[in-house]
């Protein structure tokens, strides 16, 4: 019988995860594994858990939103053993899950994933620390990890779009230089992504056909500030269309990255907070991870 670890974040999205406890764990004994749960009762903890215990076991999977998928993969990563992952969807966006094209229902994923094969997939690292599908600074990146998780409860995916209104008479452009080898893009940016997905944060959708999630690239998304009203309607039809390429926009491939940036300007990797800081390395470790879908 295979071993199986079950990390849940039981406060994940509206909690609708732990109503089919049971009947997941039937469907995961059902496919002869003998599965340990684990019940996250803080951050970090899926992140230890799975780095602990990865070299006893031959599959671990977690149930939760993007940020607990983040932990358990970092876990996993860092333990160095070689063994796939599983992802429940449960979160409030699941922006992530939703680019892998996982199910929403938590019983149709457990049986994705019991009878599912292993596909490898590129991870991002931001200055040391990994990220499965974005890093992203300006307009509205503070809505992922500053809206507080009874609100995301409550509302779902509709807290994020309140706590974004809220933002916007805060938005303010950011000095930028950004590194790709030989080529250079500096200016002063609204938004930007370093991406490995077709959804952030539930509202901007990547065309799939330009966005692959194994070919050890990003894809890079920066966004200026409208001068005018000609110009925010260019960068709306260009949201609306998904040709991002506009005089606001730029939306390329890139590999390994250098970013100089305020200092003081934070960051959001996978919906997550990270201090800011002048100089950040971001490299792209192609098809690092194995996830069983």
């Amino acid at each position: 019988m295979k071993k199986m670890l079950f990390i849940l974040n039981p406060n994940a999205g509206q909690r609708r995860a732990n109503r089919y406890l049971a009947d997941i764990l039937a469907i995961f004994n059902r496919a002869d594994y003998d599965v340990s749960v684990f019940v996250t009762s803080g951050q970090g903890q899926a992140r230890e858990i799975a780095k602990t215990r990865a070299g006893e076991v031959d599959l671990v999977v977690c149930c939760g939103g993007d940020g607990t998928y983040n932990e358990t993969m970092t876990g996993l990563l860092q333990s160095g053993a070689e063994i796939p992952i599983g992802y429940i969807p449960a979160g409030s966006t699941n922006d992530f899950a939703s680019s892998l094209g996982l199910p929403a229902d938590p019983l149709a994923a457990a049986k994705m994933i019991a009878g599912g094969r292993v596909r490898r997939y590129d991870v991002g690292s931001f200055g040391g620390r990994h990220f499965a599908y974005v890093a992203s600074f300006g307009a509205f990146t503070r809505t992922s990890y500053a809206t507080p998780q009874s609100i995301k409860n409550s509302l779902g995916h509709m807290a994020y779009l309140l706590e974004g209104i809220q933002e916007l008479s805060q938005i303010k452009t950011h000095h930028l230089r950004i590194e790709m080898g030989s080529e250079v893009i500096e200016d002063d940016f609204l938004f930007g992504a370093i991406c490995n997905s077709t959804s952030l944060g539930g509202i901007l959708k990547l065309d799939p056909g330009v966005v692959d999630m194994q070919d050890g690239k990003f894809e890079l998304l920066l966004v200026r500030a409208p001068k005018d009203i000609m110009e925010l309607t260019a960068c709306l039809q260009a949201v609306q269309t998904k040709k991002y390429n506009c005089k606001m926009m730029t939306f390329l491939n890139a590999g390994d990255l250098c970013v100089y940036a305020p200092d003081d300007m934070p960051w959001s990797i996978d919906g997550e907070k990270e201090e800011g800081r002048a100089v950040i390395e971001v490299k792209n470790l192609q098809q690092a991870i194995g996830i069983l879908c």
